[in-house]
Formats: C-alpha cells, sequence, structure tokens
C-alpha cells in the first residue's frame, strides 16, 4: 500500500472467517460464504451466492478463494481498487493471487535461515515475517502489507526514545 490509507474495508476483509455455510442458505447448494462486499462493510462481512443476489447485486463483490487452505484473492479482482504491487503474487489454477493473511512457516525457514544457508536462492524475504519470497517483493501477504505500516511508526518512535535517552545520559 502506498501512502498512509488503508481502506477501512482491507481491515474487515482480513479479519473476517470465509468459507462457513451461509446460516440463510444452509440447505442450498454453494452456500459457502467465500463473498465479501467492498461497498457494504456488514457486520456479516462473508457472505454466500444467494446473498449476492438478493442483497449486493449491484456493489462492488470480491471472491475469496482457497489455496493450500490459505484465503486468496485473484489479482485482477483487486488491482483496480487497491495498490498491490509490493505484494507477492503467485499462480494457482492459471489465475494470478495474492495470499490474504500470514501463512505459518516451517522451523529452520525466514531470514535466519537464508543467512545462514549459503546454498539459498533467494535473497528476498518479507519484510513484516520474513517469509521467503520468489521475487521481488516487499511482503508476502496483503495482512503482511497493511501490518507493516504500524510496525515501522513503532520501530520509529523506539528509535526517537532511544536517541532522547542516550542524550540526556551523554550529555
Amino acid at each position: 500500500m502506498k501512502g498512509e490509507f488503508v481502506p477501512p474495508w482491507l481491515e474487515l476483509l482480513l479479519s473476517t472467517q470465509f468459507f462457513n455455510t451461509c446460516t440463510s442458505h444452509h440447505n442450498s447448494p454453494r452456500n459457502e460464504c467465500n463473498l465479501f462486499c467492498i461497498d457494504c462493510q456488514a457486520p456479516e462481512a462473508a457472505f454466500c451466492y444467494y446473498c449476492r443476489s438478493c442483497h449486493h447485486s449491484s456493489h462492488r463483490v470480491i471472491q475469496i478463494r482457497r489455496s493450500s487452505y490459505h484465503d486468496v484473492v485473484k489479482v485482477s479482482e483487486l488491482e483496480d481498487i487497491l495498490d498491490i504491487s509490493d505484494v507477492q503474487t503467485y499462480v494457482i489454477n492459471s489465475a494470478r493471487v495474492v495470499f490474504l493473511n500470514e501463512r505459518p512457516q516451517l522451523r529452520g525457514c525466514g531470514v535466519l535461515a537464508i543467512k545462514s544457508s549459503p546454498s539459498s536462492l533467494s535473497s528476498y524475504n518479507c519484510e513484516t515475517c520474513s517469509r521467503v519470497l520468489l521475487d521481488a517483493f516487499r511482503f508476502c501477504s496483503l495482512g503482511c502489507n497493511v501490518s507493516y505500516k504500524p510496525l515501522q511508526q513503532v520501530l520509529f518512535k523506539l528509535i526517537l526514545l532511544c536517541n532522547l535517552i542516550c542524550s540526556q545520559i551523554l550529555g
């Protein structure tokens, strides 16, 4: 995300649990809640195919998909409404996608493992969680991209505080 602005719907998207059965359409096929409305930002953020027809027919809706039990969104559904240029993309089922949130890493992975391994093929790491990236991106997921700004601000304030303490001690 370039600049300081994070759209309000994005944090809701990242905290929403998808792929539950729709309570309104539990006896219907295609009743999994894998859709998200950018325009509504309703408390029931995830909804199914039938709810879209009833309540969101003229709204901007994105479909959440699954890859290895993790939520992804097609790049084509996000690129016109969100700057995702810093987020690692993957091709899954011939569609370019981004992961919504950080994925667990195996022990021995990440920056420390990469730096200690001379045979490492990648020199790119997520700036938030240190996940190894395939290409020259800054973040492994939308969630890491969004959480980077507050982390950066905390580190900056910590550096200022350290400088203040050092200046009082030294002089």
